[in-house]
């Protein structure tokens, strides 16, 4: 059974990448960790690609302290991650949580991989001071070698080939250097991209004119609804917080549902707003990104010398 490290002592946090080759890896590996922390009265959870979930469940069996989660349904976009696992932790306040994540398997689109690795650097800033130990299966026979590089950059343990204890990364490298690196610049749309460009007092027309392209591409009724709604608070945004004026791109992505990029002059000041459910005391709270990320199957972030840009993808189911 290989012994992952856990957090000890209050504010203690722990966050390891395990590199496994194999099914027995896996199982050895996070098996070993779910063991240890229910040995140790610790609840957990485990969020893992639904693959995975049949072998664990037969494996470790059920019980009240271990929820299990489909991390290809949670994780679909990488920016609702961090808040299940923050409210895990909370819902269990007083004692040290236990966290299996798994956001990057093969078949990831490079979008959502590059997303996932923005997120996996923010788990760090997110639980600091918390008492909690994240461990993030990666296999490393699967995925490309830059991906099991920057998961090296973004935990501070590795445990390698089934060896233990875990040992230090050399390659770790803070939050915000990772996320910088994360804001590639986006590919141009194809043709039949629309465009409109907005400010303060036109938010209806904003709302209007995505209602009417999203009725013309055949969007579902819901997922229209679902598009209007995420695109409106982006532009709200925009007009609160990037400079009072933004430009809005609609366009079809083929056979993959529709994409709605907004552009501004704001910046996130916060690199974890949205990622995190919103206070109801806060003036703002990040309610407006909170919600963008809870309606859509993949929120692209870029922070440019000129502002900020936010890629909305939306599937059609």
């Amino acid at each position: 059974m290989i012994r992952v490290p856990a957090a000890d002592g209050p504010g203690a946090f722990v966050h390891s990448a395990l590199f496994y080759e194999d099914l027995g890896q896996y199982l050895g590996g996070v098996g070993g960790f779910v063991r240890a922390a229910l040995g140790a009265d610790e609840p957990v959870l485990v969020a893992v690609p639904g693959l995975r979930l049949g072998p664990l469940r037969e494996s470790l069996g059920g019980g009240p302290d271990v929820a299990y989660l489909d991390m290809t349904t949670l994780g679909r976009n990488p920016g609702r991650i961090l808040a299940a696992l923050r409210d895990f932790a909370e819902r269990h306040e007083g004692r040290p949580a236990r966290i299996v994540g798994e956001p990057i398997w093969p078949g990831r689109t490079e979008a959502e991989v590059l997303e996932a690795t923005r997120h996996e650097a923010l788990i760090n800033t997110a639980f600091a001071g918390r008492a909690a130990t994240v461990l993030c299966p990666y296999d490393v026979a699967g995925l490309p070698g830059t991906v099991v590089a920057d998961a090296r950059r973004t935990h501070p343990t590795l445990i390698e080939k089934g060896r233990e204890p875990a040992g230090p990364s050399p390659a770790y490298a803070d939050a915000s250097v990772v996320c910088a690196d994360c804001d590639l610049p986006l590919s141009e749309p194809g043709p039949g991209a629309v465009g409109l460009h907005y400010t303060h007092g036109e938010l209806a027309a904003v709302r209007d004119f995505v209602e009417a392209w999203a009725r013309d591409a055949s969007l579902a009724a819901g997922r229209r609804g679902d598009l209007v709604l995420a695109v409106s608070e982006a532009a709200a945004n925009s007009l609160g917080h990037g400079g009072g004026q933004g430009t809005l791109r609609l366009w079809a992505d083929a056979g993959h549902g529709v994409v709605a990029e907004v552009r501004d002059g704001g910046r996130l000041a916060d690199p974890l707003a949205g990622r995190r459910r919103p206070s109801l005391a806060s003036a703002n709270g990040g309610r407006g990104l909170w919600m963008i990320h809870q309606l859509c199957d993949l929120v692209e972030t870029r922070s440019t010398p000129s502002g900020l840009v936010l890629r909305l993808h939306m599937a059609d189911a």
